[in-house]
């Protein structure tokens, strides 16, 4: 019988806000038909901005938090589940809405729950997760908007995050000409290493004026990062291209015209991960497992840590220090 686990907690009363490890009983996990042994999680924006007390992302406290989480089947209320499945669980209300993956045992509903794919360990899950996902479901998007390696240079923005260096690994494996966009001087030999042919500056991306339309570079774009970032990139797509946006770092506000749009059949992609239809998200899985599937998910990991140095670590994605991947070891 579970008496006692750790996981790292987050609180807000009043004006005190902390973050710290706990014990925790099974009592009290959220409702859900499946309990997981949790066994890796992985560390996300949407994470860090729980671990603040002005993230705006939490929706009640005291909560759990992580959005990602891989681990075996303690018990389930489903027959789709039995007791020793690995499974993961990422988004939906995960670590938001009700406590998530920063636990050694976690309770979900069966309906978010998706069976570990033949090809991938738990762990190998967890270093894709979330940021992983969304990369793979953007390409996805691309590949339905017709994109194909013929058409030329494909631009990821944020390359260094997360997302941005999953999309560069899955694209150059796919056999695209990738062109990853950092501030980063430092990160070129990683960037090259895990597949980009060009690296540019953020200065060659957005030099700080906007243009209706601009010199067309890229067949396709991945963005995480949003904002007047993203105009830049939508008026210097090529005919019919089309970019995938998935984050908001540079901001919320897209100050572009319909040109791009109306003269240059230009597609926008909005990407979600979190409401992503289960048909999709099982699809995008496999393909993960299978021809999206990296042959050394490793060098995507910059660090493995505890769940006691998540604290310390959590903040590092909002002061912009992470590259690639960090992973918690439960």
């Amino acid at each position: 019988m579970i008496q006692q686990f750790d996981a790292l907690v987050v609180n807000k009363q009043d004006d005190q806000f902390t973050v710290n490890i706990q014990q925790l009983s099974l009592d009290d996990l959220p409702q859900g038909e499946v309990l997981i042994r949790v066994h890796y999680s992985g560390v996300n924006y949407k994470d860090s901005l729980a671990s603040i007390p002005n993230g705006n992302i939490v929706s009640s406290y005291p909560i759990v938090p992580g959005i990602d989480m891989a681990g075996v089947v303690v018990s389930s209320e489903d027959s789709r589940f039995k007791e020793g499945d690995e499974v993961i669980a990422t988004s939906y209300g995960i670590g938001v809405s009700q406590s998530g993956g920063y636990s050694q045992f976690a309770r979900v509903p069966a309906e978010w729950i998706v069976p570990l794919p033949d090809g991938l360990t738990m762990k190998e899950a967890m270093i894709i997760g979330t940021a992983g996902f969304t990369a793979a479901l953007s390409v996805l998007r691309l590949e339905e908007n017709n994109l194909t390696p013929e058409q030329g240079s494909v631009l990821v923005t944020g390359a260094t995050g997360g997302v941005g260096s999953f999309a560069v690994s899955i694209l150059s494996k796919l056999g695209y000409s990738v062109e990853a966009s950092t501030g980063k001087e430092s990160e070129h030999g990683y960037l090259k290493a895990i597949g980009a042919s060009t690296i540019v500056s953020r200065e060659d991306v957005y030099d700080g004026k906007l243009r209706a339309l601009g010199k067309q570079k890229w067949s396709g774009a991945v963005d995480p990062v949003g904002g007047e970032p993203l105009a830049s990139v939508l008026s210097q797509i090529k005919y019919g291209g089309a970019v995938a946006v998935s984050g908001l770092t540079a901001g919320t506000s897209l100050p572009a015209t319909v040109f791009p749009f109306i003269l240059r059949g230009v597609n926008l992609l909005g990407i979600d991960s979190v409401n992503c239809p289960m048909d999709t998200r099982l699809k995008v899985w496999h393909r993960l497992a299978t021809d999206f599937k990296l042959e050394d998910l490793e060098q995507l990991v910059q660090q493995e840590i505890t769940l006691k140095e998540l604290p310390d670590v959590l903040p590092t994605l909002l002061k912009g220090e992470a590259r690639g991947r960090t992973i918690v070891k439960l």
